[in-house]
């Protein structure tokens, strides 16, 4: 039974020479094995820092948002104090590169490191069986606790409703199974059954952040309501509102379509929920903020 995901030292050497390889995939390559949907795997996404005269440790740490230990951690090699002229690796988020052992899962990883399996899912791209991931760490107990706006600790719930009339769920929220691949997936919001071309409406007052095309989302209208808390109306036939527009509740955003890669085969609107947290919007069960 493997009881050491991460072991430091000579471990940690070798996960840094294959992580120096990783680093260096080109763009192309990454693009084919990351969802739409996902943001670019965070192996992906470190940057390199030259050092200037008067820099430090906490200095550099402190323009990236991270703590020394993490680039430390990063930069194996790395001696403080550091000299200028030194190149040094950042990642985007405090956190820890792991290996991952083939009988391993996303939630045994998840469960090892107390994080929420959707949440590091998708900070690794969405990638099937990953040989490293990224699990990203913070100097609060639990980075993926965002704090609901309702004083009382429970989802805040819209007035609204995405559709004129209450839709089926043809495919909730969670992790799913695609019965003709037996591949697990998860679905970052709901699907609704509804006619091709019916009224897509804001659940809620807010702001347009995002109105066009984004790969399996297919045509997308992005909404930030404030206190930390987004709507997504996705796979949509025409999109009716502009970027920065404020929406009020029950207003036509646009119309259910077929667009991108609909992941249930029925009409449908795909409806996501995210929150603000240390990672990004990260995602919520839709039908925990619907009357």
């Amino acid at each position: 039974m493997f009881t050491k995901i991460f072991r430091p030292l000579l471990t940690f050497c070798y996960l840094f020479n294959t992580f120096a390889a990783v680093f260096t995939v080109s763009s192309n390559t990454l693009a084919q094995t990351t969802g739409a949907k996902c943001p670019l795997p965070a192996l992906s996404r470190f940057s390199r820092h030259t050092v200037s005269s008067g820099e430090t440790l906490e200095s550099i740490a402190q323009v990236y948002n991270l703590t020394p230990k993490t680039i430390l951690t990063m930069n194996p090699g790395l001696q403080s104090p550091i000299k200028a002229g030194n190149q040094i690796l950042i990642p985007p988020y405090n956190g820890i590169i792991v290996e991952v052992p083939p009988s391993m899962t996303w939630r045994d990883i998840a469960k090892q490191y107390k994080i929420r399996a959707d949440v590091l899912f998708e900070i690794n791209g969405c990638q099937k069986n990953p040989r490293l991931v990224f699990v990203p760490q913070s100097k609060r107990p639990d980075i993926t606790r965002t704090q609901p706006p309702s004083p009382n600790s429970t989802p805040s719930r819209f007035a609204g409703y995405p559709l004129a009339s209450t839709g089926k769920v043809v495919l909730s929220y969670g992790w799913q199974t695609n019965t003709k691949t037996g591949e697990v997936f998860f679905h970052s919001g709901i699907d609704l059954l509804a006619p091709l071309g019916t009224s897509v409406l804001a659940i809620g007052e807010g702001t347009v952040a995002f109105a066009g095309e984004q790969g399996t989302y297919g045509n997308l209208v992005i909404i930030n309501h404030g206190q930390g808390i987004q709507t997504r109306y996705a796979q949509l036939e025409t999109i009716k509102v502009a970027v920065g527009q404020q929406v009020q509740q029950g207003e036509i955003l646009g119309t259910v379509g077929a667009t991108g890669k609909p992941t249930s085969p029925q009409p449908h609107l795909h409806f996501e929920v995210r929150t603000s947290s240390d990672l990004g919007w990260v995602a919520k069960n839709p039908q925990d903020y619907l009357k």
